[in-house]
This record gives C-alpha cells, structure tokens and sequence, in this order.
C-alpha cells in the first residue's frame, strides 16, 4: 500500500512513518519545511519527501492519504484531496486501526512528563524482553528513535497527546488509541490555542477514561486535584494511584532523604518497601513518572524488581535537562519545559543537583499558549529558584515581557533578539555557573552559538 503523509516532518507524523514503512508500507510524505534532522532520518528509510504542499504530489495517486493537524484549508493539497475520491485519515486514527488494534497498548497522558515517562516504560519492557513497539516525543537515550515497531509487536507504548486530531477531526488524539494501561499523570490548562478552559480538557481527559476497558488499569497522580475532579465524572477501569507520599489508597509512593535530589528513592507499594531505584536522572518530578511508569508496567506482566533494576540503567531523554557541553567551567542545558509547573520542577531539580552553585535560566516563551499570554501571572514565580532569568521577547510576542521580568526583581532581564543574548550571556556567566536554557523549539540555535562564545573567550 502507498501512504502518502502530509506534514510528514513532525515528530509524530514522522514516527507514523516511520512505522508504517516497518509495517512493509510504501510511504511518502510532504512538508512546508524539509530539514534535517527529521528529513534526513526519513530519507534513511527510504522514504521520498517532498518540500511544500502542491496539490501535485498526489500524482501518481497514492492509496491514502495522512493528514496531520498542521494542515488546513485552503492548501493547495487538502483543497484537491477533498475534490477527489482518495481515501483520507488521520494520523491517530491510521495508527489505530493498522497497528494498534492487535496490541495492548500502555498510554501516557497529562500535561507534563509524557516524554519521559513514556521512555521510562518502553525501557522497562525493552529490558524484560518484551521488544515493545513504541511512539514517542522526543528520542529516548535508550533507544536512539523516536519510534519503532515490527510486525508480531505484542505491547505498544504511546505519548497520549490531547492536542486535537485532525482539522476535520477536533477530538483530542489520545481518544484514539484504546489505551489498556493509561497513566495519567497531572492536569493542567495549557493549548489556549484549541481549549477554552480547563474544563473544557478536562471533558477529553474523560473521553479518554471512558475508552479504557474494565480489564484495563489506570494509574493516576492521587495529588492533582483536577485529576481527582475528572476521574469524579466516572471511571470504570481498576486505579492504583501514584504520590510522592503514602497514605490511604496510595499504591505507589516514594521514601529518600530529606533535601535529596531524587537520584535515589525507595519504593512503596502500599506503604511496604519494594526496592530501591538508583540512577541518572533528578528532581521529584521524575520520581514520580518512575512511579507511574513502574506499576504500568507491571500491569503488562513485569515485576517490580526488574522494573527498578531497568531505572538503573535508564539514560533519558534528549532535551530533558541535557548536558549540551561545559566550556570554562560554564554548563549549558538544554530543556523542553514551556509550562510554568514544568519549569519550576526543572529548576528545582537542577537546584537539588548542584547546591549554592549560580544557576542561570533562560526562557523562549515560544508554545502557542504561552504566546498568547496566558500563563503571565505564574510565569514569575516559576522562574523564581533560579538566580539570574533571562526573558527572550522577539517584537511578534505579542504581550508585554517587562511585567514578568519585573516581578523577578533585580535577576530579571530581557533580551529582544538573539544576538544580544547570546553576547549578555556569554559577558555575564562565570565558572560554576549553570545555564538551563528552556524551549519547546530550537531556540535559534542560542545552545550551541552560547558555547561557541564561552570558547572564544
């Protein structure tokens, strides 16, 4: 069969592409922007990109069509889709129906952690030999892909996304995949773009409890209050809840040492001791989706000791607090947090990792949500465990930056262009100094240009 992919360079759509061409499929795809890295790993597999969304490319006529949700109408391509008689789905839905129906599959919501936890549980059947099939993110360092899978593929683990399907299909992504094990781990509003409140993603989060089946199990954070509402409005799938701290009807918690950073816990099932995890990763946060990710994976058939003894050697996840280089005693990060939560768990887990030393942050408020302004009012606070924050505010934000960096007092500045970041950095940073760079895109490059200017000297 030839699938024809549009906005094939995403990293979802890219990952469909990925295993529909495992799938033995004929694939091809095109995008507004054709670069690498995403281009040049697909042209790896053999799969012809083309760059723009012409209505040409759907000459030869492929057997159907995948539309991601970048597109819309009035594109030359979708306008002659829907003129012909091709056959059209949606990502999520082609995912479904070819490769998930057959598997039991492990899915991983809520509005923070979804990457690392998703990594974390994949890593854990990889490591009991159950060769999970898997679509993620972001790029597990354990497995060096976004996403794989073979034919004969039992398990399947998948980043439940909310963000909407399709422009012909506005349900949230995740409703698609008939998650057996669904973890939940927080709820918060984020996507102003599609969601008007966090009501109104909330409704989807139920959708998605509604799909789970009653053999199924549901792990969910017993500490977030919004989950607690949503899973108010029904559930009919056994829980087992995760929380930092045991207490009544907790299955899985945590015990370490006051002010530790997290690299090593103890394990509760129950209140009773399981075992101990020791690895590379830090913060509370990531304790937590190790939780999550221990008691999904023992509903898939793993024993919490092999599930513990797989942490050990969990290498993470690209962009989530990763080392980029040190220059003069100067440690750039590189991290995804573009949520106020996300970014304020982020500092505080660096902070447990590296004591009194200067930890410098440096924010892109670049998703659509925090582009329209809506999380001004938290935005400071989140920033505020760091001892210097650095706002980048290009002219097209769209809200006033200063108000924020304002309420930072005097360690709050603001940058309007890349180029004086990188020279205000590079001229204000000092050995010792940790430079946590945040994004959700590439950030112009601001990583690696930033070590380029620390070397110069």
């Amino acid at each position: 069969m030839h699938v024809h992919i549009l906005g094939i360079c995403g990293t979802f759509m890219g990952g469909i592409a990925a295993i529909a061409k495992a799938a033995g499929h004929r694939v091809t795809g095109s995008d507004k922007n054709v670069y690498p890295p995403m281009s040049t790993q697909l042209e790896a597999l053999g799969i012809e990109l083309i760059a723009g969304f012409e209505a040409t490319q759907l000459r030869p006529r492929p057997d159907v069509v995948v539309v991601g949700n970048v597109m819309t109408r009035g594109v030359p391509v979708i306008e002659a889709l829907l003129d012909s008689n091709i056959p059209y789905t949606s990502g999520p839905d082609w995912l479904a129906r070819e490769v998930l129906s057959d598997v039991h599959v492990l899915g991983v919501a809520g509005t923070h952690g979804k990457t690392t936890t998703s990594s974390m549980l994949a890593w854990i059947l990889e490591h009991a030999g159950l060769a999970p099939g898997f679509l993620i993110g972001g790029v597990p360092g354990n497995f060096s892909t976004s996403a794989r899978f073979a034919p004969g593929t039992r398990h399947f683990v998948i980043e439940a996304d909310e963000y909407d399907t399709a422009f012909f299909d506005k349900r949230a992504k995740f409703v698609h995949y008939r998650a057996r094990t669904l973890i939940l781990n927080n709820l918060e509003f984020d996507h102003a773009d599609i969601y008007d409140d966090l009501g109104a993603i909330q409704k989807q989060f139920h959708h998605l409890v509604r799909t789970v089946p009653a053999t199924g199990r549901i792990l969910w954070n017993a500490s977030d209050a919004n989950l607690v509402a949503t899973l108010g409005m029904g559930a009919w799938t056994p829980r087992e809840a995760f929380a930092r701290d045991a207490g009544n009807d907790i299955t899985w918690s945590l015990d370490q040492p006051e002010g530790a950073d997290f690299s090593k816990f103890v394990v509760l099932e129950a209140g009773r001791p399981v075992g101990t995890v020791r690895w590379n990763l830090l913060g509370a946060h990531n304790a937590e989706n190790a939780l999550a990710a221990i008691g999904a994976a023992r509903h898939a058939g793993v024993p919490v000791t092999q599930a513990i003894a797989a942490l050990a050697e969990f290498k993470g996840v690209k962009r989530r607090m990763e080392l980029r280089g040190e220059v003069r005693g100067i440690a750039v990060y590189d991290d995804f947090a573009h949520h106020p939560t996300a970014i304020a768990s982020t500092i505080d887990g660096l902070r447990r990792k590296v004591g009194n030393k200067r930890i410098v942050a440096v924010l892109e408020p670049r998703s659509a949500t925090m582009r329209m302004g809506v999380h001004r009012e938290t935005l400071g606070p989140s920033l505020a465990g760091a001892d210097a924050v650095w706002m980048f505010a290009p002219p097209d934000l769209g809200w006033d930056a200063d108000a924020v960096v304002a309420t930072l007092g005097g360690k709050g500045r603001l940058a309007r262009s890349l180029d004086e970041l990188v020279d205000a950095l590079a001229g204000s940073t000092g050995t010792g100094d940790q430079v946590l760079i945040m994004s959700n895109g590439g950030f112009g490059g601001l990583h690696g240009k930033l070590l380029e200017a620390l070397a110069r000297g």
